[in-house]
């Protein structure tokens, strides 16, 4: 009845289903939650406002491919997404920038770190933090020193339960210096929102005669791995299946749960314009929670009587009820205790992982589009 199941409908399943779909295929798309749309699922809360039920997704890309095949589903609200950080009540750009050098040294001594810092890695260079502390040069390294302890360490504590000397380099390479005025947190020729949100842009991909969505479904009542072969609701399916949930509770755990981080997100509406004047306000320093992300400014939402914002607790992730798994842990012990259970489907041909907790990695929006677009191409020959 099916050429291909896939386990999953966000950016990973939605993608792999659509490209599958219009190469001819019919394909069944089994969806766990109630929705579509995984964790860059949104929809108007009871203010009429436009959130994201699991924390603020920001599109960048510059991979032209990806950029287009989007593009089919969804006109754009294109902006730069700048965030700043509260420092002790100030707010610093974010990434540190040579703007964000300004107001912590003044212009005169600025300008002088800055010199230093263009001659040792050269103009636009994305630094890690982790480099910088190791030049040996004393106004570098006083410069590190201060990002470390002001921008990421409490931060990166937060958010990780770990220190960033626990943590892979993976993780703390994506918190950069930055050696440029661009206060963009990201550099990308392509940045936004879908106009309509997400959840429109993926009900748009999956609106194919050739898909079949279930939602509501935990794959694992209909799809088993018995010996060598694959069975749906009881028959083998010798189609292809694209997994792209958490590879572990697929095989119930049964080696150990792979470590995640999780979040709690409390959302808060005020009657005014405006709450922070701002998308995002990362706090580094202080509080429990790590961000304040206030919508109207990531949708364009001007217009929108009252404001809505969402705190972010992080937590590490139990498996409880309500806890959703988000950010891979990475380091040796975890990855192979990842490859323990990824080896259990080593023998089915037909069985693809794919995304964030199927490879457990992490992936930007533009970076699993892309992948999926590729294994679609893949099964497809």
């Amino acid at each position: 009845m099916y050429d291909s199941i896939v386990i999953g409908s966000g950016a990973a399943g939605s993608t792999v289903a659509r490209r599958l779909a219009d190469s001819g295929q019919k394909v069944l798309v089994l969806e766990k939650r109630s929705h579509i749309g995984g964790n860059c699922y949104d929809r108007p809360d009871e203010h009429g406002i436009l959130i994201h039920e699991y924390g603020p997704h920001i599109f960048h890309t510059n991979e032209e491919d990806v950029y287009q095949f989007l593009s089919k589903y969804t006109d754009w609200y294109l902006f730069g997404h700048e965030v700043v950080a509260n420092v002790y009540g100030e707010l610093l750009p974010v990434p540190f920038n040579l703007n964000t050098l300004r107001k912590v040294y003044g212009k005169e001594k600025a300008a002088e770190l800055e010199r230093l810092l263009l001659a040792e890695y050269g103009e636009g260079s994305r630094v890690p933090i982790m480099k910088l502390k190791e030049n040996p040069n004393p106004e570098i390294k006083a410069i590190a020193d201060y990002v470390y302890e002001h921008i990421f360490l409490h931060y990166t504590m937060k958010q990780w339960g770990q220190t960033p000397e626990e943590i892979s380099p993976e993780v703390t390479g994506r918190v950069p210096v930055l050696l440029s005025y661009d206060n963009r947190y990201f550099q990308d020729k392509y940045q936004g929102m879908p106009k309509d949100g997400y959840t429109a842009l993926f009900q748009r991909m999956l609106d194919h005669p050739g898909i079949t969505v279930r939602t509501s479904v935990d794959c694992r009542e209909c799809l088993q791995f018995a010996g060598d072969k694959t069975l749906f609701e009881g028959r083998e399916f010798q189609g292809t299946v694209v997994y792209t949930g958490a590879v572990d509770e697929l095989f119930d755990c049964e080696y150990g749960r792979l470590p995640y981080r999780s979040l709690d997100f409390r959302f808060e509406h005020f009657p005014e314009e405006s709450y922070q004047g701002r998308s995002v306000v990362n706090y580094t320093v202080s509080e429990e929670y790590t961000r304040i992300t206030e919508f109207k400014y990531l949708t364009g939402q001007q217009d929108a009587d009252g404001t809505t914002i969402v705190k972010e607790y992080p937590f590490a992730y139990t498996g409880a009820e309500g806890e959703i798994p988000y950010y891979a842990i990475l380091n040796e012990e975890n990855q192979a205790l990842y490859r323990k259970y990824a080896g259990k489907l080593a023998a089915f041909s037909n069985v693809y992982l794919l995304g964030r907790l199927a490879e457990y990695k992490y992936y930007n929006i533009d970076a699993i589009v892309k992948k999926s677009l590729q294994l679609a191409d893949e099964i497809r020959r």
